[in-house]
């Protein structure tokens, strides 16, 4: 049976979102729209001020405006959808417009662990080895690093997403928060043996070997850091990576307490809240912790605030 005769019927799926707090919708409406309007002023601020600021053209800020549009997305894929069932009583979604919102979701997603551990990497490279970096960390290497990056994050969404395709569903069904694939799995009517093995594979290999790039870069940076001579030496490099070990601790550490959440009714709350930080705050957290904790940044848009009250 054809994936159009399986579905020709359309099945639907309703996203509950914070449907069970009436009282807390229009509230939860400003909140929420607060944080993704930050999340867009600050990721498409950061790519700007990476850009117009030639003291930011090196390996490490190429990274972060790539990370920085990542997180622009992926937000951007879940939250504008939210934002509407939160003031909107049909809160359906089609079977095609959850799969694309997972595609597109876990595209992104899979890249940004990549690309933290590539930042990582990168970090490695500048402390450790300090007088080979820019001789290791080529212009070339780095364009190379971040395609490779997003076609593995496409690669893992589109091998998954073809596999969510071919599950059949009746009637209609309901979504905790918003289209991931374990939720497809279970509302399934269809043999999910494959998918879930699939999903574990992909989940298992990416979260392994981009902590352990992660871990095992920090692991040669404290040890080259605590060997320095200099008695500031230590507290400036690990005051210099500090933000990027910030951000790498909410994205993962996030990721893990919500496959480690027990599936109970007690815990569809709490998962809820972990999705919406997930989802929502990480992106609007990322350029804000690095930009406060450099002085690079903090000058430009310093000079940017002066140029537009002069140019009044």
């Amino acid at each position: 049976m054809s994936f159009s005769e399986r579905n020709k019927s359309g099945a639907m799926f309703t996203l509950l979102g914070f449907s069970d707090c009436p009282e807390l919708q229009v509230p939860l409406f400003m909140v929420f729209l607060a944080i993704y309007s930050v999340s867009v002023v600050g990721d498409l601020g950061m790519i700007v001020i990476i850009k117009i600021n030639p003291k930011l053209h090196t390996p490490m800020y190429f990274f972060l405006s790539h990370l920085s549009f990542v997180d622009f997305c992926y937000s951007s894929i879940i939250a504008p959808k939210m934002l509407v069932n939160l003031v909107v009583e049909d809160r359906t979604i089609s079977f095609l417009e959850c799969v694309v919102q997972y595609f597109l979701f876990c595209t992104f997603v899979v890249t940004e662990s990549l690309l933290l551990a590539v930042m990582a990497y990168d970090r490695f490279v500048a402390i450790c080895s300090p007088l080979l970096y820019t001789v290791a960390m080529s212009q070339r290497l780095c364009a190379m690093l971040v395609v490779g990056s997003y076609a593995w994050g496409v690669g893992c969404s589109l091998i998954l997403t073809c596999s969510a395709l071919k599950l059949s569903f009746h009637g209609s069904n309901t979504i905790n928060h918003f289209c991931e694939f374990s939720s497809l799995l279970s509302l399934s009517c269809s043999n999910t043996h494959l998918s879930e093995l699939l999903l574990f594979i992909f989940a298992t290999f990416n979260v392994v070997s981009t902590l352990l790039i992660i871990l095992t870069s920090y692991v040669s940076i404290v040890f080259t850091i605590l060997k320095m001579s200099s008695a500031s030496g230590p507290h400036k490099a690990f005051s210099t990576y500090a933000s990027h070990l910030t951000a790498i601790t909410i994205f993962h550490g996030t990721i893990l307490f919500l496959y480690c959440v027990p599936n109970s009714k007690n815990s569809r709350h709490t998962f809820k809240v972990a999705s919406v930080f997930y989802t929502v705050v990480i992106p609007m957290l990322n350029p804000l912790i690095y930009s406060l904790r450099n002085k690079d940044v903090k000058n430009t848009v310093s000079k940017i605030m002066d140029a537009k009250v002069f140019s009044h």
